[in-house]
C-alpha cells in the first residue's frame, strides 16, 4: 500500500447547504491546508470553474494539488427514461472538461429512484446511462465509474442492488468507485462485496459509521479501515486515489477541521 495517494472530496462542504458561503477556490485551500494530495470535487461545487478546465488546472497546480475525480449528480436520479439523452449530454460535457486531467475519474453518482414505476425498469436505465457515458469515456481516454448512494430513495442501498445493476453494465467500462459508509449502511460484508466486484474498483472512498450507521468521524466507527484499504488496492485495475469523505456531526460544525483531523487518522491508521 505504499503508492497510496490520498485525496479529499468536497461534498464535505456541499452538504452544508446555504451555510457554505464561501467558493471552489476556498474548498482547494482547505483541502491543500489539510495536507491533501488531489481532490474529488462535484458537479455542485465547481462553481465558474466548470466551463474552464485549464483555469481549474493552474488553481490546482498552484496549491500542489491533482484532480483525482470529478463526480456528477442529474435530478433524474439516472433512472427516468425521459432523462437519459440529456444525462448522457452531461456526461459527454464532463468528459470533455475530465480529458485535460490525466487519470481523473468521472464519478457518477448513484441511481436514485424518483418517481413510481417497477424498480427493474430503472435499474435498466441506469444501466443504459452509465454504459453510454463509460463508452464516451472511453472514446476520450477519461474513466467513469458508479458511486453507489445509501442515502435517501437510493436504488444501490444492499448488495442484491449492487449485485443487479452490475449485472447490466459493460464490466469494462463501466467502474466502481465503493464507498465504505455507503456499503456498511446497507449491511453488507464489506470485505466480501469489495472482492466479488474487485475487477470494477478504479478508487476509493472511505468514510466511517457506528454500529447504528450513523456517520462517525474516520477511525470513530466500525469500519475496518486497513483491512478494507489493503483489499481495494489490490483489485487489479485500482489506480492509487483512496478519497476521504465525512459527512459526520463534526465536519457539519467545522469541515475543514474535521477533513484535516482525517487527514492525520488515515497516517495513523495506514502506518
Amino acid at each position: 500500500m505504499t503508492n497510496l495517494r490520498i485525496g479529499c472530496q468536497t461534498y464535505t462542504w456541499e452538504m452544508l447547504g446555504d451555510r457554505f458561503a464561501g467558493g471552489p477556490d476556498d474548498l482547494l485551500d482547505a483541502i491543500a491546508a489539510g495536507g491533501y494530495e488531489g481532490i474529488e470535487i462535484t458537479d455542485a461545487m465547481i462553481g465558474a470553474y466548470s466551463g474552464a478546465p485549464e483555469a481549474f488546472a493552474r488553481a490546482l497546480e498552484a496549491r500542489g494539488l491533482t484532480l483525482a475525480a470529478l463526480a456528477i449528480a442529474s435530478r433524474s436520479g439516472f433512472t427516468e427514461a425521459g432523462e437519459v439523452e440529456a444525462d448522457v449530454e452531461t456526461a459527454r460535457r464532463w468528459i470533455d472538461f475530465l480529458a485535460r486531467f490525466p487519470d481523473a475519474v468521472l464519478s457518477m453518482g448513484s441511481a436514485t429512484v424518483m418517481s413510481d414505476g417497477p424498480r427493474e425498469a430503472k435499474f435498466r436505465v441506469a444501466a443504459e446511462v452509465y454504459n453510454r457515458a463509460a463508452a464516451l469515456g472511453k472514446a476520450m481516454g477519461v474513466g467513469v465509474a458508479v458511486h453507489p448512494s445509501s442515502h435517501h430513495d437510493t436504488l444501490l442501498f444492499s448488495r442484491s442492488d449492487y449485485d443487479a445493476l452490475f449485472a447490466l453494465l459493460d464490466g469494462e467500462t463501466v467502474g466502481w468507485v465503493p464507498d465504505t459508509g455507503h456499503i456498511l449502511r446497507g449491511r453488507m460484508d464489506i470485505i466480501d462485496t469489495l472482492r466479488t466486484h474487485g475487477a470494477r474498483i478504479r478508487y476509493l472512498h472511505l468514510k466511517d459509521v457506528d454500529a447504528s450507521g450513523i456517520w462517525a468521524m474516520l477511525g470513530q466507527g466500525v469500519c475496518d479501515v486497513s483491512a478494507v484499504v489493503a483489499s481495494a488496492s489490490s483489485a487489479p485495475r485500482f489506480n492509487g486515489w483512496v478519497v476521504l469523505e465525512e459527512e459526520s456531526e463534526e465536519a457539519g460544525a467545522d469541515p475543514a477541521k474535521a477533513v484535516r483531523t482525517n487527514r492525520e487518522t488515515i497516517r495513523r491508521l495506514l502506518a
